[in-house]
């Protein structure tokens, strides 16, 4: 592997914590709905008087079951800024990290004919990797295929990822990455500008 690395410290576990905050703001978006955005309840459900109930002038009421929500989270616009050059560096301190539990293949499943998750599991276990629940296993290849993409949805514990779309929150929870060779190409063009 010929990825520059860099020495861990503090600052690029800073730089780590600004990287995953930053990617996981993108994914926040809490959103509850009013009285008046919740479907239905036009009509009055009973008369004003005369039934002895408390007056009611909609079902969707807060009060009411199926109503909507009083003072819930409302879609914001959260912002968290980071340089693109920060960016790289921690996907290079990440890449670093787990360089101990990556293996470079020579060909990984690149001849898929037709989709199966057996022939998967046999090349997995070419690599003495066990496909259990405790182990997420990262497959980076240079083009994702219809038939690895078929072929691996079945295991909950694997994930495979373009070369040219890591993410930060993908490489801190895989345990163990398998990087194809063309696949390895593009992450050196890629980050080390």
């Amino acid at each position: 592997m010929t990825i520059k690395l860099c020495k861990q410290d503090s600052h690029n576990i800073y730089v780590l914590h600004r990287a995953l905050t930053q990617r996981l703001i993108k994914n926040r978006n809490a959103h509850t709905k009013t009285r008046s955005e919740v479907r239905g309840g036009g009509r009055k459900p009973w008369k004003q008087k005369g039934t002895g109930r408390a007056r009611a002038g909609s079902n969707r009421s807060p009060l009411w079951r199926g109503g909507g929500v009083i003072f819930g989270p409302r879609t914001q616009k959260h912002k968290n800024k980071i340089n693109k050059k920060e960016k790289i560096l921690a996907l290079r301190i990440l890449i670093d990290n787990k360089f101990k539990n990556t293996i470079v293949a020579e060909d990984f499943i690149n001849k898929l004919q037709k989709p199966s998750t057996k022939s998967v599991i046999n090349n997995l276990k070419k690599y003495n990797l066990d496909t259990n629940k405790k182990n997420n296993i990262l497959i980076i290849v240079s083009e994702k295929s219809d038939n690895l993409y078929l072929s691996t949805r079945n295991l909950k514990n694997v994930e495979i990822l373009n070369a040219k779309h890591i993410n930060i929150i993908s490489l801190l929870k895989a345990n163990q990455i398998i990087i194809n060779k063309d696949a390895l190409n593009i992450i050196n063009k890629t980050y080390n500008d």
